[in-house]
C-alpha cells in the first residue's frame, strides 16, 4: 500500500512538472519569437541583443531561487556546494545564447527542428563522459520523439516566417543550434553527476548554482568593456518600454519553467526532462498552428502519432521498471 502511494505521488509530481514546463515555455516561446521578429516603436527597430535575455533571466531566476531556499530550506539543505556548478554554468551560459541568437538567422520552426534532437546528445554525453548506460528501448523512445518533432517542424516552415528574420543565414543558424545542443548535452550530464555525488541537492540548489554562475559569466561578457552589448540593450529598453515588458514576462516564464525543469532533473533525471521539453516544443507548434487557424496536414498528423507513440512507450517502460523494483523489494 505504501509503495502504491509512493508511486502515485511520483506520477503526480511528474504530471505537475509536465504541466509547469509546458505552460511556462509555450508562452515564453511566443515572447521569444515576438522579441526576435517584432519592430518596436515608431522607428521600427529590432531588438538585436537577444543574448541579453539570458542575463535578464539569470538574474530573475537567481533571486527567485534564493528566496525559495530561504522559505523552504532554511539555513541550507546540505546539497552540492555552489562552486561545483562553475563548469555546467559555463556551458549553460554559452549554449542558450547560441540557441537564441540562431533566431536571427533561421525561422522559429527551423530552430525547433534543429533543437528537437536534444535528448540524443544528452544520452551520448551521458554515455561517453560519465559512463551512463541506456537501454535500446530508451533510444527508440528518444528517436521517435525527436524524429516526430523534427519532421513536424520541417513541414511547418513557411516563407512568410523566414521573411521576418533579421539576418537570414541558414548555415550559421543551424551551426549555432548544433553547438547549443552539444553544450546542453554536457550541462545536463554534469547536472546528473552533481546530483549523484550530492544526493541532498534540491531543485532550488541547482537553480541557484546554475544562475549564479550564469549571471557572473554574462555580466563579464556584456559589461566588461564600454562598448559591451549590455549597455546597448539597456539603452534600447529605455527607448522602447514595450520591449522591457516583454523581456520581464519572458524572464518570469523562465523562472517558473526552471523551477519545474530542475525539479524534474532532481527527481527523474535529465533524459525525462529532455523528453518533456522536446515534446513541449512540439505542443507549442501545435498550439501556434491552431491559434493561427492553420489546419494540420496528413503528414503532420503522422508526426503527432509518432511523437506520442514514443512518449507512451516511455511511460510503459517506466511503469514496467517500477513494477520490477516493487517485486524486488517484496522479495527482499
Amino acid at each position: 500500500m505504501e509503495a502504491h502511494g509512493a508511486g502515485l505521488r511520483r506520477v503526480l509530481v511528474l504530471a505537475l512538472c509536465v504541466g509547469g514546463i509546458w505552460s511556462a515555455y509555450i508562452y515564453q516561446g511566443v515572447l521569444q519569437e515576438t522579441l526576435s521578429t517584432k519592430r518596436f516603436g515608431p522607428d521600427g527597430k529590432r531588438f538585436e541583443h537577444l543574448s541579453f535575455l539570458n542575463l535578464a533571466q539569470n538574474v530573475v531566476c537567481l533571486i527567485w531561487s534564493y528566496i525559495m531556499i530561504k522559505i523552504w530550506s532554511g539555513s541550507g539543505s546540505g546539497g552540492a556546494p555552489l562552486w561545483t556548478f562553475w563548469s555546467p554554468g559555463i556551458t549553460n551560459t554559452i549554449g542558450p545564447a547560441m540557441g537564441i541568437e540562431a533566431l536571427k538567422y533561421i525561422s522559429y520552426p527551423a530552430q525547433v527542428l534543429a533543437k528537437s534532437s536534444k535528448m540524443i546528445p544528452v544520452m551520448l554525453m551521458g554515455t561517453l563522459v560519465y559512463g551512463i548506460r541506456y537501454t535500446i528501448p530508451e533510444y527508440i523512445c528518444s528517436f521517435l520523439v525527436a524524429g516526430g518533432v523534427s519532421t513536424f517542424a520541417l513541414l511547418k516552415t513557411s516563407s512568410k516566417t523566414i521573411s521576418k528574420l533579421a539576418h537570414p543565414n541558414a548555415p550559421l543558424g543551424y551551426l549555432l543550434c548544433f553547438l547549443n545542443l552539444m553544450f546542453d548535452g554536457f550541462t545536463n550530464a554534469t547536472q546528473d553527476s552533481i546530483t549523484a555525488r550530492y544526493p541532498r541537492t534540491t531543485a532550488w540548489d541547482i537553480m541557484l548554482g546554475m544562475n549564479l554562475w550564469g549571471t557572473i559569466y554574462n555580466l563579464i561578457y556584456m559589461f566588461a568593456w564600454p562598448q559591451g552589448i549590455g549597455y546597448e540593450a539597456i539603452q534600447f529598453c529605455k527607448q522602447h518600454p514595450e520591449a522591457t515588458w516583454d523581456i520581464f514576462l519572458y524572464c518570469l516564464c523562465g523562472a517558473v519553467g526552471q523551477n519545474f525543469i530542475f525539479l524534474t532533473i532532481s527527481r527523474f533525471g535529465s533524459l525525462a526532462n529532455t523528453t518533456i521539453t522536446t515534446t513541449r516544443k512540439f505542443v507549442s507548434i501545435v498550439v501556434s498552428s491552431v491559434l493561427s487557424g492553420n489546419p494540420l496536414s496528413t503528414k503532420q498528423w503522422g508526426c503527432v502519432v509518432m511523437v506520442f507513440s514514443g512518449l507512451s512507450y516511455q511511460i510503459f517502460l517506466k511503469w514496467r521498471k517500477l513494477q520490477r523494483m516493487q517485486k524486488k523489494r517484496k522479495a527482499m
